[in-house]
């Protein structure tokens, strides 16, 4: 009983904090070593494109580890299987540092990805167990704020431990990381499950529960918005390390305080949804997110067409999208998870699969793309932030019917 006064409690920073860690965790393994991306290549003999693979592949093992870790979840609780996901991120990440060769350290990135989708998973599944509608959307924004920091501080700290101790150690540090959130889950966080899925488990099983959430059609609607941001945002995670130092000559460190204006943005964003959302609700701050998506990436392609010659036509318009960003996914989280309360690890899982899909797929095209012209980034961004604005606008009806 002693033991139960140090649990993280609902409505607390504590749990948001806890919570927030775990979703970074993906942003924590991709962010940290992109400015040591030119340095990886030349180190391990590597193309840019097979380099640029490196972070497709953790979208790749991301969107396998999920298919699992939300319909166990519902089955056994949130809890063994963020344990479970942290231990093999773990074991996964000390294989990045100590990989020999760029196939090595790409298997090893898959393989990690299969650990940290599992925490990013369950957190979002322990939001929907504990907070319901516009409330659920707020807490998945007080996350991103806290979150947000993450990928801010990651490729400023990911490039000083390069510049002292080289890329090997950059993983080395992420390891220490996991070691921490892992302690902390273990005596602080609540098993949030209230009732267990006690249909059997089997890969049918799991199939038919994730078609019967596709045929939603609400769900289908919120995941797609979802994952069209996301993608935009992982177009500039995994070609602006290439562009900005490739094309417009920064640094390492230059590079990683460039980056951090685009979290910023973000960070913006999601600070300015906890104040719209209890006002507009879901969709009328989703709808504010997108538009600024659609300015960004249009401001980007004019300004990287018009040739200015400095990293900034680059940066501050993703500084705009990343603010849209911040608006919009918290909330189509929330959306899309809305109407599954029992089968929340299942929603979050075929979500995050979606996602991540999507987003390899985009940054295998961009890495061979940017290869032949930095035009093929902001042309991306400006296409994903358009194509939102489009799914939005003709799913109005859907959305309508949605509860907000």
């Amino acid at each position: 009983m002693r033991h139960a006064r140090f649990l993280l409690r609902p409505d607390t920073l504590g749990l948001t904090a806890t919570l927030a860690m775990l979703t970074s965790l993906g942003p924590l393994s991709t962010d940290m070593y992109l400015p040591a991306l030119p340095a990886i290549a030349q180190a391990l003999e590597a193309t840019t494109p097979q380099t640029q693979a490196t972070l497709s592949a953790f979208l790749v093992g991301f969107a396998c580890g999920q298919f699992l870790y939300g319909p166990l979840s519902d089955r056994l609780g949130r809890k063994p299987l963020l344990s479970v996901g942290l231990a093999l991120f773990l074991v996964a990440t000390l294989a990045c540092a100590l990989a020999p060769t760029i196939e090595a350290l790409s298997a090893a990135r898959f393989v990690q990805a299969l650990g940290a989708s599992g925490p990013i998973v369950l957190a979002r599944a322990i939001v929907r167990d504990l907070y319901d509608g516009p409330r659920a959307g707020r807490e998945l924004s007080r996350m991103g704020t806290i979150m947000g920091l993450v990928p801010a501080i990651a490729p400023i700290l990911g490039g000083l431990i390069f510049a002292a101790l080289g890329w090997r150690a950059i993983f080395g540090a992420s390891a220490v990381g996991a070691i921490a959130l892992a302690i902390v889950v273990a005596l602080a966080l609540p098993e949030t499950l209230r009732a267990r899925d006690t249909s059997p488990l089997s890969l049918g099983s799991i199939l038919r529960g994730f078609r019967d959430l596709l045929r939603h059609p609400t769900y289908r609607v919120y995941v797609a918005l979802n994952t069209l941001t996301y993608s935009g945002l992982f177009a500039f995670i995994s070609g602006s390390s290439f562009v900005l130092q490739g094309v417009y000559g920064l640094s390492e460190l230059a590079f990683a305080f460039s980056f951090a204006t685009m979290v910023i943005g973000y960070i913006g964003g999601t600070i300015l949804a906890q104040r719209l959302v209890p006002v507009r609700g879901l969709d009328g701050t989703i709808v504010v997110g997108l538009g600024a998506q659609a300015a960004g990436g249009a401001a980007m392609l004019a300004l990287a067409l018009a040739g200015t010659g400095s990293s900034l036509e680059i940066t501050l318009p993703m500084a705009l999208y990343a603010l849209g960003v911040g608006l919009t996914m918290p909330q189509s989280m929330a959306a899309a998870m809305q109407p599954f309360p029992e089968r929340a690890g299942a929603a979050s899982s075929l979500m995050g699969i979606c996602q991540m899909s999507v987003a390899a797929i985009v940054g295998i095209g961009l890495g061979a793309a940017v290869a032949t012209t930095p035009l093929a980034l902001p042309g991306a961004i400006a296409a994903l932030g358009a194509l939102g604005c489009g799914v939005f606008v003709i799913s109005r009806g859907v959305r309508g019917a949605a509860p907000q």
